[in-house]
């Protein structure tokens, strides 16, 4: 019968379900299925895994494609965290296509009371750190220094290949420029672990007021 549903249903007798409906039973399963990823070190999972594994654990099923209500989803899921003052789960779901976390990611920023971050690889560092937070707050099985933010797989391969490009290409300051401007990119954002906010330069969090060493 499933196969044959159109809009939104429950799995177990075909019955339809509201859209808004539909959107809470997946926040409320998407919690729970995004902890599971933030307590094992430097996981991610991308949106259609997690658009499918709620869809199986809350029995609530749609035919429209995930890019559709994925997003309505995990917006829910940030302000979820914010409530409970957890870290922004939401920074452990990339697409599987570049392994980035997307313009979707501003939500997080939005909740916190931060700007949006315009560049994309300052956007990617910035989830990296709060991932890092995730596998922290959620007992992860982290190395003895506590562990390192670190980018998707898949995108961590598209950035080393960049790396190797811009090494064996061109020279002079155009190559010199390149390279700075990856080194710049890989470099973490410092982030407060109390309120998970990007620190400024002085490293006082303008939040809490907490001064962080480097």
């Amino acid at each position: 019968m499933a196969q044959q549903q159109r809009g939104y249903w429950r799995d177990s007798d075909g019955t339809v379900v509201a859209v808004s409906q539909a959107h809470i039973v997946w926040t409320r399963a998407a919690y729970p299925a995004l902890v599971d990823v933030a307590r094992r070190y430097h996981a991610v999972i991308t949106y259609a895994d997690l658009a499918e594994a709620v869809q199986q654990a809350s029995g609530v099923r749609t035919s429209v494609n995930q890019r559709h209500w994925i997003g309505k989803v995990l917006a829910l899921v940030v302000r979820e965290a914010h409530r409970r003052g957890d870290p922004p789960l939401t920074a452990l779901v990339v697409h599987a296509t570049d392994g980035m976390v997307g313009a979707g990611y501003q939500d997080v920023l939005a909740v916190a009371g931060q700007p949006p971050i315009l560049d994309e690889m300052d956007r990617e560092q910035h989830a990296a750190a709060a991932r890092l937070a995730c596998y922290r707050h959620f007992g992860a099985d982290l190395p003895e220094d506590g562990g390192i933010p670190a980018l998707a797989p898949r995108l961590t391969t598209t950035v080393t290949r960049r790396k190797a490009a811009a090494a064996t290409g061109s020279t002079g300051a155009r190559s010199a420029a390149k390279t700075a401007a990856t080194a710049a990119a890989e470099r973490p954002p410092a982030i407060c672990p109390t309120c998970f906010l990007q620190l400024p330069a002085t490293r006082v969090c303008d939040s809490c007021g907490e001064t962080i060493p480097a």
